[in-house]
């Protein structure tokens, strides 16, 4: 238990806001080193990502996650300082305990045990840690499995320690997830005086008619494994600060999380259709796409079920729900891929938190993950 939790504090101490690192994947490569563990960094401008691998048969069982976490917000409103790692009444406290640092932690102490138990183990195991997953994510995981790609590298089972319990650790198992869609829109119009809007084109007014039919518009039903395809604006600016100017343009920022029924070019072009309809001037910038996918029952998810029934003692459900993942980017090569970690009530709010106890679960359930796959 205190193992985990002393390199979990170690993690949080180190102020790793998006894209940096602060020494955190330094630290965890020290940890494995003795453990056989090879360490590679993969940078790619501010970015840090690292690859660490332990021997070179397949199957390969790798571990994602990440080391960089989102800001603090006010620091003042916080119980504990936010990079302290503070330890109070059998909790860890700390901006990252649950997200996702604390998974580390388990993911290397897991490693350590399993390996110094079985140094001849079937395989090999690999740990791929980026600095950019609550960032852009276009420097990190993404960039590193084009390279693994490019020299021949498959990973055939990958856990990524996203935190995705609910109300019990090991109740859910995340083995899928919605595409992410998402862009900036800008309607251009023309600028005047309030008071003779005949002579100006307000697009302020024609974004609303954009969002309101956006947002009611009804992408699809879902199926049996994913929810519904979603749509949300998260930012709108215009206007140039005085009341009585109507402005030249207006943007709005958003977001789909869409299920595999639709198809993102067909998103695209809805969005095109209904833009053009309320507005002749108008531009889509699109963020880079994240693709949906799935990982069906089999060895893997098996592995996991029987790992948690073993430590806690539950039967987890199966879920696609959800944000979205870098395991977006390693299961298009193949891969088996699913999510499991700590309980997400407090991930990127103030007073971030996770259970001692439950750090020490994750970190035993790790290790049987590996017993049954690689033993």
């Amino acid at each position: 238990m205190f193992a985990t939790l002393k390199l979990a504090q170690t993690l949080i101490r180190g102020p790793s806001v998006t894209p940096a690192d602060e020494g955190c994947q330094n630290l965890i490569a020290d940890s494995l080193k003795p453990y056989g563990f090879e360490a590679e960094s993969i940078n790619f401008g501010l970015v840090h990502n690292l690859w660490l691998r332990r021997g070179s048969a397949l199957p390969l069982f790798v571990f994602a996650g990440h080391t960089d976490v989102v800001p603090t917000g006010p620091k003042e409103s916080w119980r504990y300082p936010p990079f302290e790692g503070k330890v109070a009444d059998g909790t860890l406290h700390g901006r990252g305990a649950a997200d996702m640092k604390g998974s580390l932690a388990a993911m290397v102490t897991a490693c350590q045990r399993f390996t110094k138990l079985n140094p001849d183990h079937n395989g090999s195991i690999a740990l791929l840690l980026t600095s950019d997953e609550e960032g852009p994510a276009v420097d990190g995981t993404v960039r590193v499995i084009e390279t693994l790609s490019a020299r021949g590298e498959t990973i055939d089972w990958c856990l990524v320690g996203e935190p995705t319990s609910s109300e019990q650790l090991g109740d859910t198992i995340k083995n899928g997830r919605r595409g992410s869609l998402g862009g900036t829109l800008t309607v251009r119009g023309i600028q005047g005086h309030v008071a003779y809007p005949h002579l100006a084109d307000n697009p302020l007014h024609r974004l609303a008619g954009i969002i309101n039919q956006l947002v009611g518009h009804r992408w699809d039903e879902g199926n049996e494994f994913f929810p519904a395809t979603t749509f949300q604006v998260s930012n709108i600016a215009g206007g140039t600060g005085a009341s009585n100017v109507i402005p030249s343009d207006a943007k709005a920022r958003f977001n789909l999380r869409h299920c595999p029924d639709t198809s993102a070019q067909s998103i695209r072009q809805t969005i095109d259709s209904i833009c053009a309809a309320h507005a002749g001037d108008f531009n889509i910038d699109w963020d880079p796409l994240g693709l949906p996918y799935q990982t069906l029952p089999g060895k893997l998810v098996d592995a996991t079920r029987n790992a948690i029934a073993e430590v806690v003692g539950i039967q987890p459900v199966l879920s696609t729900d959800g944000g979205t993942s870098d395991g977006r980017f390693i299961a298009p090569t193949g891969a088996q891929v699913i999510e499991l970690g700590p309980i997400n009530r407090t991930i990127h709010q103030v007073d971030e938190a996770v259970s001692i106890e439950d750090l020490d679960h994750l970190s035993q359930i790790y290790e049987r993950v590996l017993k049954h796959l690689l033993s």
